[in-house]
């Protein structure tokens, strides 16, 4: 286990040096900083004083060993646009998108996995073909007209959910959280119904592929022929190894919802990342395009970190050593 631990963090620090270079070599070749600080009236005297401030006259090497130091800090430095400290920009971002993200995926898995299995199940039923037909609907429509159409029926029509903006929020140290207000759970409402939708379908339909597979397996076949009821040889056996490439796709989804939910705050003006995202690429703001793309890929390998993980512990096949060239069960008692 320790092992497996390691060699997973090995890569994932090596992902992170990747990521590392490249977003700084978007400081190399998207502008240059100090025109963007200065403007164009500055004289070559303030332009060689802000150069060197900035450490840009040094070697390309000892540059990106600077830019490494304060990434693992934190500190990518300073907006272009706005003048503040982009960890700070951030720190006020983020609890907005994480929320957001988290809301819909407990949206998707709560309602998917449930849905696939009953689609499974009853196969050629008309609840099985009604739910596949609607999440067809799901899979092809885009997310920002899912998002108008909900807020034309239940904000306009309806007058039920804000449109809109986060709502009431409340501060814990520097996050900030809508969990604990009823306006906060008000606003998120109709964002993250959005966001879900397409997760949902996905999950719903690859679940139910899935349990199709694996209800044709021997195993299951050899279950039923001991006696053992419908729900323990479906809920038992079956749905546990069909969770084990849903939970692949799950989490890569769970980071998409994270870094990828542009779309979706545009269109409610949720204040999180993309909406800042989306800024800095209209001004050119290299050190928050930078911090943004460190933290997405920070956020993709936590959570591939997790998936793994719990991989070792759902299917038992990981958790097989060769211990002088023979399988062995690392959960099983010796014999």
């Amino acid at each position: 286990m320790l092992a497996f631990i390691l060699r997973r963090l090995a890569q994932a620090v090596l992902v992170m040096l990747c990521v590392a270079l490249i977003a700084f070599m978007l400081f190399q070749f998207v502008g240059d900083p100090v025109s963007h600080m200065l403007g164009q009236d500055a004289t070559a005297e303030q332009i060689r004083e802000a150069r060197d401030a900035l450490g840009l006259n040094n070697s390309i090497l000892t540059q990106f060993w600077h830019f490494l130091s304060n990434a693992v800090q934190g500190d990518f430095g300073f907006s272009l646009r706005q003048g503040s400290k982009v960890s700070t920009l951030v720190a006020e971002r983020f609890p907005a998108t994480l929320e957001l993200a988290l809301a819909a995926a407990f949206l998707a898995l709560c309602f998917g996995i449930p849905m696939g299995v009953y689609a499974a199940l009853r196969r050629g039923t008309f609840g099985s073909q009604l739910l596949m037909t609607a999440s067809l609907l799901g899979v092809s429509l885009p997310t920002f007209l899912i998002g108008i159409v909900l807020i034309l029926i239940f904000a306009v029509n309806l007058n039920w959910f804000p449109s809109f903006g986060r709502g009431e929020v409340t501060r814990i140290g520097w996050w900030t959280t809508s969990f604990l207000t009823l306006k906060g759970w008000h606003h998120m409402a109709l964002p993250a119904i959005t966001l879900a939708i397409f997760q949902l379908t996905l999950i719903m339909r690859l679940v139910r592929a899935e349990m199709l597979e694996v209800l044709r397996t021997d195993y299951i076949k050899f279950a039923r022929a001991r006696g053992l009821s419908d729900r323990a040889v479906h809920f038992g056996h079956a749905l546990k190894n069909t969770l084990v490439p849903v939970m692949t796709i799950a989490g890569l989804q769970i980071g998409g919802l994270i870094a990828f939910a542009i779309i979706t705050e545009t269109v409610f003006q949720w204040p999180g990342m993309g909406l800042l995202f989306i800024q800095a690429v209209s001004f050119a703001d290299v050190p928050v395009m930078a911090a943004y793309l460190c933290l997405t890929a920070l956020i993709f390998v936590v959570i591939n970190l997790i998936v793994d993980l719990l991989y070792f512990a759902v299917d038992p096949r990981l958790r097989v050593e060769k211990p002088g060239g023979a399988l062995r069960c690392v959960s099983c008692p010796d014999s």
